[in-house]
C-alpha cells in the first residue's frame, strides 16, 4: 500500500444530483492521503452538497480511518461496540438469518443528543445485498427555506430536547428486542440524559439555517407541554421528510459514502432479509450547535 500523497487535483470531477443535494465525486484515490488543494475540494462538495459518495474505493479500515481523519478528529460513537482494534470504526453487519429489524430504520441525524454531534458520518460498503438496503436522505436546509417567515419567526428562539432513551435506554427499543441481533448494541441508563440545541441551527461553513430535529433523537421542546410540543415536531417531521426534499442513495460495494449531520436526516431501509450486508462506519467530531 502506497502512503504517498495523491496530487492530481485536477482529476476529481463532482457529479451534483438535479437539485444539488447530493453528489457523486470521481477521480480520486482515496487508498492515499488526498493533497492539500484536493482535501479542500472535497470539503467545498461536501458542504454544498450535503450527502457526497465516492464509488470503487476498496479501502482498507486503515484506509478508512486515515480518510476519516483527514476531514477532521473522530466523533465519539457511544452504545455500540467497536471493532476489535479498531475503536473508533464500527461495523454494520446484518446475517443472512437475522430477524431484528435494520440498523438505522428511523428518520435521525447521528447522535444529536450529544453536546456536539458529529459533523459527518462515513460508510463504507463491503457487502452490499441485491435488494433493498438504500438509504434515505432529507434535506433539512431546504425544508427550512421553504417554510414560511411566520413560521421561521417562531422557530428561531426554540430549544429542542434530544435524547437516546427511545432507542438505547433501558426500556428503549434495543431493550425491548427478542430476536438475535449481531451487532453489539449497549443499552443504558445513560442514553436517558437529555441534551438541548436550537431547534433551527446555523451550519457553521455555509452560514446557512437548517432544522434540526428528528423523531428518533428529539422527544421535546424547552419550555413546551408535550402535547404543544407534539404538534410542532409532529408538523416539522412530516415537512422535511416529503418526496421533493430525499436523495435515494442506492449502494455498490466498495462505495463509500459521506453526510452532513448538521442539514440532513437520514433513513436506512431494510428489504434485504436472507441477504448478507456488511458496512464499515465512521464519524468526524463536530462542534456544539448555534
Amino acid at each position: 500500500m502506497s502512503a504517498l500523497v495523491q496530487t492530481a487535483p485536477s482529476s476529481l470531477v463532482v457529479e451534483p444530483c438535479e437539485n444539488g443535494f447530493g453528489a457523486r465525486i470521481t477521480g480520486l484515490d482515496l487508498t492515499r492521503p488526498l493533497d492539500g488543494e484536493t482535501l479542500a475540494q472535497v470539503k467545498a462538495a461536501f458542504a454544498r452538497h450535503g450527502v457526497v459518495s465516492f464509488p470503487d474505493q476498496p479501502l482498507s479500515l486503515e484506509q478508512l480511518e486515515a480518510f476519516t481523519l483527514q476531514m477532521g478528529p473522530f466523533g465519539e460513537d457511544p452504545f455500540i461496540a467497536p471493532m476489535a482494534g479498531h475503536p473508533n470504526v464500527l461495523e454494520l453487519r446484518r446475517e443472512p438469518d437475522e430477524k431484528a429489524t435494520n440498523f438505522g430504520a428511523g428518520w435521525h441525524s447521528d447522535w444529536s443528543f450529544q453536546p456536539q454531534p458529529p459533523a459527518a458520518t462515513l460508510l463504507h460498503a463491503k457487502v452490499v445485498p441485491p435488494v433493498g438496503g438504500d438509504t434515505l436522505f432529507a434535506d433539512c436546509t431546504r425544508a427550512y427555506d421553504t417554510l414560511s417567515e411566520t413560521m421561521k419567526q417562531v422557530l428561531a428562539p426554540l430549544r429542542a430536547v434530544h435524547s437516546a432513551a427511545r432507542p438505547y435506554g433501558t426500556k428503549g427499543v434495543f431493550a425491548r428486542e427478542t430476536e438475535k441481533r449481531t451487532m453489539q448494541i449497549i443499552t443504558s441508563q445513560e442514553a436517558e440524559k437529555t441534551q438541548v440545541h436550537p431547534l433551527v441551527r446555523t451550519h457553521p461553513v455555509t452560514g446557512r439555517k437548517a432544522l434540526f430535529v428528528s423523531p428518533v433523537y428529539t422527544v421535546g421542546i424547552e419550555g413546551m407541554t408535550e402535547k404543544e410540543a407534539g404538534a410542532i415536531l409532529g408538523f416539522l417531521f412530516a415537512h422535511m421528510t416529503q418526496p421533493e426534499f430525499i436523495f435515494r442513495h442506492k449502494w455498490a460495494e466498495g462505495t463509500l459514502l459521506m453526510w452532513d449531520n448538521r442539514c440532513t436526516v437520514h433513513f436506512a431501509e431494510g428489504g434485504y432479509d436472507g441477504h448478507l450486508r456488511l458496512m464499515h462506519r465512521t464519524t468526524v467530531a463536530g462542534d456544539t450547535p448555534v
